[in-house]
């Protein structure tokens, strides 16, 4: 005969009591794992752009759109959070269901699938994704849940591609090839590659906050001249002289910001390139390294760096815009054609015109941005260009940081002081009206 036990009420409070305590034990342990997930997402895809090769403006655009995906997620989590489709030009409202979800890891499914349709790389970022989901899924979320989050996340993913589509950058390989201007004082290649112009129909890229390119326009340039007792002369002397006499530190501080992508090197009939950081990932690890000190929410986190990566993306289409209006001459150039054709800048000149420095606009705009996140004082251990083989190097601030970013242009021999200055004031004012504009998202 089948015997039957019945369990009295302690006994079944206590299995109830033990299963809650193991659903809290995952809960816990999967919100642990996803703290500091975005910036790592952030990390692998710098290493993906990298590898892949893009442009420093074309890696603010990669920045934005996977970013500004994993907030709208978090901000659709939390009713103290407002979509960013109140603020950025042309983005609507994301769909929402009344379906439960493990909300961080939507966030991140969001933000690989808007990365993996970004760039070249995307059996990476699709591995990273799977190893991703992996560990979520070894944690013990539910499997509905995992489910729902999974689908959501991609929804949310495709909605900001769409949006991305239509912001003219595929659009801008149609556009007339960029002709070189004649004429005394204008941008021609430069040593040692003579590469084309990168990306002078930039400015056509669709803004997301600034209200135009000329929003927050430079000053003009000082008017170009070969006289020796001239402006324009003496200023290009200070960028011969800053290389000339160059310490170990200004060294050090050259090097740190160079933030090329990719930098030829040449050997007998060899070339090799090395290929490194943007300066918008450079400021996004920044972003990162203040979150991690922070200790900060995921909230806060995903609100940060879709922040700090929307700050970047208008102000590299503001400063490309006085690029290729100005087409200035850089020293390299000058220098080589007026005043000793053997001179050489310490660092490589990029492919583009001179005026204003991009390096100084965007790190000034950033630090703006998180000056007024995280206060004028804040101290970082910066570390970001230790994969590349630099030591780091720590500041008092933000601010300290981009003004060491933006004079390391005259050191490196890239930029005359106007390019510095003019565009530390560009950044300064753009970076504050953004961070006025986006304020009110929390």
């Amino acid at each position: 005969m089948k015997k039957t036990y019945l369990l009295g009420p302690f006994f079944l409070l206590l299995i109830l009591h033990s299963q809650c305590q193991q659903e809290q034990f995952n809960k816990a342990a999967l919100d642990k794992f996803s703290q500091d997930q975005q910036i790592k997402w952030n990390k692998d895809l710098t290493k993906v752009m990298v590898t892949d090769i893009f442009t420093p403006p074309v890696c603010s655009r990669i920045y934005a759109y996977p970013n500004i995906a994993a907030y709208e997620v978090m901000a659709i989590a939390n009713p103290k959070y407002k979509s960013l489709a109140t603020k950025l030009r042309d983005l609507t409202a994301p769909p929402t269901t009344e379906e439960e979800y493990y909300w961080p890891m939507a966030s991140i499914v969001a933000f690989a699938v808007v990365a993996e349709e970004l760039v070249y790389g995307k059996e990476i970022i699709d591995s990273v994704k799977n190893e991703y989901l992996n560990e979520v899924q070894n944690l013990g979320i539910p499997q509905k849940l995992y489910q729902q989050s999974l689908e959501y996340g991609e929804a949310i993913g495709q909605h900001i591609i769409q949006w991305a589509e239509s912001d003219g950058y595929l659009q801008r390989t149609a556009k007339p090839q960029y002709s070189i201007l004649e004429g005394p004082g204008k941008w021609k290649p430069t040593p040692p590659d003579y590469m084309p112009a990168i990306e002078p129909h930039w400015n056509t890229i669709r803004l997301m906050v600034l209200d135009s390119t000329r929003h927050f326009p430079s000053l003009p340039h000082t008017a170009f001249d070969t006289k020796e007792q001239s402006l324009f002369y003496k200023e290009t002397i200070a960028v011969y002289e800053a290389v000339k006499n160059l310490d170990e530190e200004k060294t050090n501080i050259a090097k740190f910001w160079d933030c090329n992508p990719n930098v030829s090197n040449t050997k007998g009939h060899l070339m090799f390139f090395d290929q490194k950081i943007s300066p918008g990932g450079h400021w996004m690890s920044i972003a990162g390294i203040a979150l991690n000190k922070n200790k900060a929410s995921i909230e806060e986190t995903a609100k940060v760096l879709a922040m700090t990566s929307v700050t970047l993306f208008d102000a590299f289409i503001a400063c490309w815009e006085e690029k290729y209006s100005s087409s200035l001459i850089r020293p390299e150039t000058y220098i080589n054609e007026y005043i000793d054709p053997d001179w050489k800048p310490l660092l490589q000149t990029p492919a583009f015109p001179e005026y204003t420095s991009g390096h100084s606009v965007i790190s000034t705009a950033a630090a703006e941005l998180l000056t007024d996140i995280f206060g004028d004082h804040f101290s970082f251990h910066d570390d970001t260009e230790v994969p590349y083989g630099l030591p780091a190097r720590d500041f008092t601030s933000f601010r300290a940081a981009a003004s060491e970013a933006a004079i390391s242009r005259l050191y490196g021999g890239i930029h005359y002081m106007p390019a510095i200055e003019n565009g530390v004031e560009q950044g300064r004012r753009l970076g504050n009206y953004i961070t006025k504009e986006l304020k009110d998202i929390q």
